[in-house]
């Protein structure tokens, strides 16, 4: 609900802190004191149009902020995070208003755009007047509102649900099509790839392989020539086996007895062991590591193959086993395709079904619901001075281009003040003062469906008094058991229904003339409603008559 509201320098308002509480709030005051002025300035933080002459005379610049602390899961909640402004403290809406007619807009201290300002104002308020009518005389609300009344929830989602499969089944038919055209149109080109790529059969990491083995083979010379070289040296006349069997020899020529000398030939043992071990490896490497010209030659043709190839698809070599199975599926999605088709156009038929179904349930809830909203809300026009009025829910089919996940059908509110008259949109058919009263009694029979807090009725008892006004006071109260309300009045009876008064006045000084607003105690509230009585002149009769209309109204 709407918490606080900040004014700064709007026309005659020069500085105004107003703190609304829950309930029904009245807002009276002599016509000419400024009423309109609160209104438009919270239609300013609201996102209304920025007007350079709602600018306090000699000011720079006028101010308004609007503080809100909505129920937890509110929808201007989601909205202010799809945007990334916190809100853990509330929201605060702020509308900078320049002399120049130029103005900013705040969320929280967050700069944004007017667009979001409004978005988010239509979530938090709703004004009903004479003059201007938000929310309920909006169309696209209808089916939303009349759903909530019915209690279709379930059959809503149920209906959204299957759209949503219905339009997946779609899209998913139309991408299988799409598929199949376009691989026809290059059908030729994808079975010549297939046959190519599959004829040269690329593995996955080949070409790391080859090309180590290619260098090996392109070495394969130096190494022979460095095996025969070690080789040599092992075995020439003065290589390490001749020199060790002449060491053993020196040894064994020792005179006996030779203990000592059993280490060192035990140790020249091993040695020549060792020699003979790798004079047999050296000999099996130099007999296996001569030239390979043929394998060389292999090798780099697999190799320049898989890269002319890899550079024909413009893509890597190891990638080329993906590629092949990529083209391969697509020329089998191709020979397969209208068979898929088939199936896929079966689904979707079947989806649009199970929707049809949802939504011709839907259609007939929403006609019955429609029904019993017409009665409720007859019952609530006659005690409201609009007993000739007739409202009626209309329920119409839709063409199927136009289904939607809210349906098949389209909800509208019409209204026909007088016997013999069309229905017609609610905007287009009442009076001011005729519409303000309309729209309250279908906002007492739709209250429990809305997602607003706070509503704002602008002389909605424009033209009526006595039992009427009363009427009009005792449905506003009831609204306001459940939402915050705050209304503009004239009506006494109005105002003594209210659980609290301000009063709007003028006031001339030096400075000019400002607007104030006053929070009313008990005694002062009796005497604004012996005021608005009597008039001018407040007489005994007129305080007694107050007494009674509070005593009624608590």
């Amino acid at each position: 609900m709407l918490v606080s509201l900040s004014i700064r320098d709007v026309v005659l308002i020069d500085r105004l802190d107003l703190v609304p509480g829950a309930g029904l709030t009245a807002l009276t005051g002599e016509t000419g004191a400024g009423k309109s002025i609160l209104l438009d300035s919270l239609g300013l933080a609201l996102g209304d149009r920025a007007e350079a002459g709602l600018v306090r005379a000699g000011a720079a610049q006028a101010s308004v902020a609007a503080g809100f602390a909505p129920p937890p899961g509110h929808p201007a909640l989601a909205l202010l995070a799809e945007h990334g402004i916190g809100a853990e403290d509330g929201i605060v809406l702020r509308r900078v208003l320049g002399a120049d007619g130029r103005s900013r807009a705040f969320v929280n201290d967050e700069p944004v755009g007017v667009a979001l300002l409004r978005r988010l104002g239509a979530l938090l308020v709703e004004v009903q007047g004479q003059f201007a009518q938000v929310g309920l005389a909006d169309e696209a609300t209808h089916a939303g509102l009349l759903d909530a009344f019915g209690r279709l929830g379930g059959e809503r989602a149920r209906t959204a649900g299957a759209h949503a499969s219905w339009r997946a089944a779609l899209r998913a038919l139309a991408d299988a099509e799409a598929s199949v055209v376009s691989a026809r149109k290059e059908e030729e080109y994808l079975r010549h790839a297939v046959e190519e790529l599959a004829r040269l059969a690329p593995e996955e990491g080949e070409e790391e392989a080859l090309d180590a083995s290619r260098r090996r083979m392109q070495q394969g010379e130096k190494r022979a020539e460095g095996y025969a070289e070690a080789l040599a040296a092992l075995s020439r006349q003065r290589g390490a086996a001749t020199a060790l069997r002449e060491a053993a020899r020196a040894l064994d020529r020792l005179p006996q007895p030779n203990d000592e000398a059993e280490p060192p030939l035990a140790a020249i043992g091993r040695a020549q062991d060792a020699v003979a071990e790798a004079e047999m490896l050296l000999e099996r490497l130099v007999a296996d590591s001569g030239p390979d010209p043929q394998g060389l030659e292999r090798a780099e043709e697999r190799l320049f193959a898989l890269r002319a190839m890899a550079r024909k698809h413009q893509t890597s070599v190891d990638a080329l086993p993906a590629l092949l199975a990529e083209l391969r599926g697509r020329l089998a999605a191709l020979d397969a395709g209208e068979e898929r088709i088939a199936g896929l156009a079966a689904a979707a038929a079947a989806a649009r079904e199970t929707y049809r179904s949802a939504a011709e349930a839907l259609t007939a809830a929403r006609t019955e619901a429609a029904s019993r909203l017409d009665r409720a809300v007859a019952k609530e026009l006659a005690p409201l001075k609009l007993e000739k009025a007739r409202f009626i829910t209309e329920v119409t089919a839709l063409p199927e281009a136009e289904w939607g996940p809210d349906g098949s059908c389209s909800v509208r509110f019409l209204v026909a003040m007088n016997p013999g008259m069309p229905p017609a949109p609610l905007a287009r058919t009442a009076s001011g003062g005729e519409l303000a009263r309309l729209m309250l009694a279908l906002k007492v029979v739709l209250a429990a469906g809305g997602t607003v807090p706070t509503l704002v009725f602008d002389e909605v008892d424009s033209g009526i008094g006595g039992a009427t006004a009363a009427a009009v006071g005792e449905r506003l109260a009831r609204l306001a058991a459940a939402l915050q309300v705050l209304v503009v009045t004239h009506s006494p009876q109005v105002a003594a229904k209210a659980s609290v008064q301000w009063r709007v006045a003028k006031r001339s000084g030096k400075a000019g003339t400002v607007t104030t607003v006053t929070p009313l105690g008990e005694e002062e509230r009796r005497e604004e409603i012996a005021r608005m009585l009597a008039g001018e002149r407040i007489t005994d009769a007129a305080r007694a008559a107050a007494d009674s209309l509070l005593a009624a109204g608590s």
